[in-house]
């Protein structure tokens, strides 16, 4: 199993590239699945999730292409309606699969997904709103087992915004019978992508970045050409690196207008931000000021940026409190932190967060995907050598980091 070496105290300063959102590209990648023919998408990023949601489509009898950023995918063998849990289990966005089958095929048989464990994640209002579109659901044996002669539109109000809720039952509605309103969605730009690729095949989806969308359904879809957006996630992270390091780094390739929230978190921290179009740079302040974080549905402060930033409140002079909305178990990263000198304590949904004068190496274990990329951060800026096992999960949403903060000047390599 791989692991991750880095040696600490190096002032990253040069160019980041970003790539593809992976969280944009598995439900836009689900999405050839309502159309017949050929769709084209370029800006895939190569992660492991690309890799297991392009087997999973392959399994349903989609011809799958990769050449470099470029997937070409041709649903019009589309035949098996059945997600295996072999397939499903490596993870959650899996479940995606649902609504698009249902809608073409009039059934669906798809595992109950697995995952990273920062969180319950259920999928009580994906299959609340199938049933509420006319669909006959049953779980048994591991499986969720819908089907439908046709949905039909329906108004449906989700208790709490769901990004794969959302994206699922907008994939189902769009070629359900009439109109189907959805309430309280989720407004995430991943979101806003996927209504406008859809839209590009034919749909009739309106509102999306909203809290409503209004899903006008029609009898068939064609494929398109997209390319997927940036990765907000990944840039945030390589930002939150500069001010770590005290570091000069240019972002860029991404699109500053999704991380308003984050950018308005490093200027408070003391960091100079300068956003020019796609680009971004990052100069790290002398002394960090702490700063309080209040996890957010988007356009607040994301949860998957709360462990990176919790590692840069750990060196910043001060006390900061650092509260999960979002994931129930989303401190888990924190006994891994204290090994490395963090002061972290967690009451609830709520971490307080002393600043300490230097984190020291040791080895850790990565626990999901965003605390991978946090103890990689806590190595940038710690004394000594810190040793990440389990980076699987990182490999999973971010290609090839270590190649990437080594081009900016960090002691990082990869051990197989």
């Amino acid at each position: 199993m791989d692991k991750i070496l880095v040696e600490g105290k190096r002032r990253l300063s040069g160019e980041a590239r970003i790539g593809g959102a992976k969280n944009a590209a598995l439900p836009i990648l689900v999405s050839a699945l309502l159309a017949d023919g050929q769709s084209t998408y370029d800006n895939v990023p190569d992660l492991q999730d690309i890799n297991s949601v392009a087997d999973l489509l392959t399994h349903l009898g989609v011809t799958v292409r990769r050449e470099g950023r470029r997937a070409t995918l041709d649903a019009g063998g589309l035949s098996n309606h059945e997600a295996p849990y072999d397939l499903v289990r490596k993870m959650r966005a899996s479940i995606l699969v649902l609504g698009p089958l249902v809608a073409r095929l009039k059934k669906a048989r798809v595992s109950l997904p697995g995952g990273c464990a920062i969180g319950a994640r259920p999928i009580n209002l994906h299959l609340k709103g199938l049933a509420q579109m006319g669909a006959e659901i049953d779980i048994r044996h591991g499986y969720v087992e819908a089907s439908a002669d046709r949905l039909r539109g329906a108004e449906i109000y989700f208790d709490m915004p769901t990004v794969t809720g959302t994206e699922n039952l907008m994939m189902a509605a769009v070629l359900a019978d009439g109109v189907t309103v959805l309430r309280n969605v989720a407004r995430e730009p991943e979101v806003v992508a996927l209504a406008d690729t859809l839209n590009r095949m034919g749909a009739q989806i309106a509102g999306a970045g909203t809290s409503v969308l209004t899903i006008t359904g029609v009898e068939a879809l064609h494929p398109t050409q997209v390319a997927i957006i940036p990765d907000r996630i990944e840039t945030g992270t390589f930002m939150v690196a500069a001010a770590l390091t005290r570091g000069d780094v240019t972002v860029r390739d991404c699109d500053p207008a999704h991380l308003v929230a984050v950018i308005d978190k490093l200027r408070l921290v003391g960091a100079d931000v300068q956003v020019n179009g796609d680009r971004v740079r990052v100069q790290g302040p002398d002394k960090i000021c702490s700063v309080d974080i209040k996890t957010q549905p988007y356009p607040g402060f994301p949860t998957d940026m709360q462990a990176q930033f919790m590692v840069l409140m750990s060196v910043a002079r001060g006390l900061s409190i650092i509260s999960e909305t979002i994931f129930e178990n989303r401190f888990i990263h924190v006994s891994e932190l204290r090994r490395l000198g963090a002061d972290v304590r967690v009451s609830g949904n709520a971490a307080v967060v002393c600043g300490c004068a230097k984190l020291s190496g040791a080895p850790v274990m990565a626990t999901d995907l965003r605390a991978s990329a946090s103890l990689i951060l806590a190595g940038l800026v710690a004394e000594g050598t810190t040793e990440v096992n389990r980076v699987y999960h990182l490999d999973r949403g971010y290609e090839a980091i270590e190649e990437k903060f080594s081009a900016l000047g960090a002691a990082i390599r990869r051990v197989k």
